[in-house]
């Protein structure tokens, strides 16, 4: 008998093909109107306070979603024949080659050309598809690295800023809208120490490099230094908050925010008064931080300059000016007398005061939105994290391009570096946190699940490398603070 070829096989296959699906849509459209009585009749013997136009109207909709839905199954199988057919080409046209005796040159050009063909068909077919299974097994990966520890609730308003204190007994200080800064207990998490000095919002806190003192900056306009005494209680057994469940993306409502009384804070010792305030802006002043050694402070303010005070005396010692636009963060070196700041401007400034008698400053613009914060690293690097959805490591001893980039799906706001293994945490409005590597490579996902982790757009977050239950903290407009255990060999060893 004589043998049929591969393409009249082929084409008579895609005939059916196209027959079968023809006969299909005509079955489906056949039975439409059947399934549209049968369903007016069964809400017609219910009792539905509807009146009857608006239920009729109803049914047409729900109908059109069906036929919708029972289109894009049969385009489904179709695609997938479609393939199975590629396949069946591909070994027929190689068993074809193989019959004719052809060179080894023809064979390789003509496999290579169906096979390319097919492995592009795949790609692009079960190219969403693939992105979800990796995406899955990534956050499984980052629950076993990640783990919440501790939730430190007890502010009224969302928390702009959190910081560790460098100096012992170590604790975890939070700023918030609702005009107040707290201490916390990173062990029990419990409220130790109330500062209520200020009249606006709290926008930033930072320990003092040595002594027991607290630098508060405020929308009214002022920055205050503050003292605190305290004493830490006995840590508690810390209940497992690590067991998942649910989803991992669960959407949140406001009435699952916690509790704004929930663990006392009305009941810590209070501090009314500031050792010293720093009074020069005529704007909000949205950050402060302490100069290397502590006798110096410096404040950034939406009056578009950031000021360099004396501790002791409280004066003002230099006025920064050359931003276009509100300032939005400040930051320190922790080694040398260098500061730099972040505008609205989209450019961030690193400012030099090594030198007493020269204060020179440079200009980085490599943003496109607001730059929400830039922080130092070990070394000659400086991060920058912006609304644009990027974050940028730069060079200072290169400042024409950055030497890494990393985009996001979100904007990226208060971002902090673990000095000492050089990760970046990227806390983001669409509350997310992911930490990368200064290379800009992702390295894992904070979990998110059901009744875990924040609820709404995460503000900050805070390394402290050397503590032995937390070594990253968060906080965000859900009024509470977050302690997670990042295990840092494990994740690196992933990477």
């Amino acid at each position: 008998m004589p043998i049929e070829s591969g393409s009249c096989a082929s084409a008579r296959q895609a005939k059916q093909k196209r027959k079968s699906h023809s006969l299909s849509i005509r079955r489906t459209n056949s039975s439409e109107q059947e399934r549209a009585g049968l369903q007016r009749d069964m809400l017609e013997g219910q009792d539905s306070k509807l009146p009857s136009s608006v239920r009729n109207t109803l049914l047409e909709l729900f109908g059109q979603i069906e036929r919708e839905f029972e289109n894009l199954y049969i385009e489904n199988l179709e695609l997938r024949r479609e393939i199975d057919t590629l396949n069946e080409r591909l070994a027929a046209e190689g068993q074809t080659i193989d019959g004719a005796e052809l060179s080894k040159g023809q064979l390789k050009t003509k496999a290579s050309h169906s096979t390319s063909q097919l492995s592009q068909k795949l790609k692009t077919t079960y190219k969403a598809s693939t992105s979800k299974i990796v995406s899955s097994f990534k956050t499984t990966t980052s629950r076993a690295i990640c783990q919440l520890v501790k939730e430190y609730v007890g502010h009224r308003d969302g928390i702009w800023d959190v910081s560790v204190a460098k100096t012992q007994p170590v604790v975890l200080g939070t700023a918030s809208a609702d005009h107040t800064a707290l201490l916390w207990s990173i062990e029990t998490g419990k409220c130790l120490v109330k500062y209520v000095g200020h009249v606006g919002s709290v926008n930033s806190i930072k320990f003092h490099p040595t002594e027991q003192v607290a630098l508060t900056a405020s929308g009214d306009q002022t920055a205050h230094i503050w003292r605190y005494i305290v004493q830490l209680p006995t840590p508690q057994p810390t209940a497992d908050c690590n067991q998942m469940s649910g989803e991992d993306e669960v959407e949140f409502s406001d009435k699952d925010e916690p509790d704004g009384d929930g663990d006392g804070s009305s009941d810590c010792p209070t501090v009314r008064a500031p050792l010293t305030s720093l009074k020069s802006h005529q704007g909000v002043v949205i950050a402060a931080d302490w100069l290397v050694g502590g006798k110096q402070a410096v404040t950034a303010s939406w009056d578009r300059t950031a000021n360099l005070y004396d501790v002791e005396t409280s004066e003002l010692v230099h006025s920064l000016t050359g931003h276009d636009q509100e300032l939005t963060h400040c930051c320190t070196h922790p080694t040398q007398r260098l500061v730099v700041t972040s505008s609205r401007d989209t450019t961030f400034r690193l400012w030099d005061f090594r030198d007493p008698s020269i204060h020179s400053v440079n200009v980085f613009q490599g943003h496109t939105d607001t730059v929400t914060s830039a922080v130092f690293t070990v070394g000659d690097n400086v991060v920058s994290g912006s609304d644009d959805r990027t974050v940028k490591v730069w060079d200072l001893k290169n400042m024409r391009s950055p030497i890494a980039t990393i985009r996001t799906d979100s904007a990226v706001n208060r971002i902090n570096v673990c000095v000492g293994q050089r990760i970046i945490a990227l806390p983001h409005d669409n509350r997310q946190v992911r930490l990368f590597d200064m290379s800009g490579v992702r390295l894992a996902r904070l979990p998110r699940s059901n009744r875990q982790g924040h609820r709404r757009m995460v503000c900050c977050s805070a390394w402290s490398e050397d503590h032995p239950i937390c070594n990253l903290f968060t906080c965000g407009f859900d009024r509470q603070a977050i302690g997670w255990n990042i295990n840092i060999p494990a994740l690196l060893q992933e990477k």
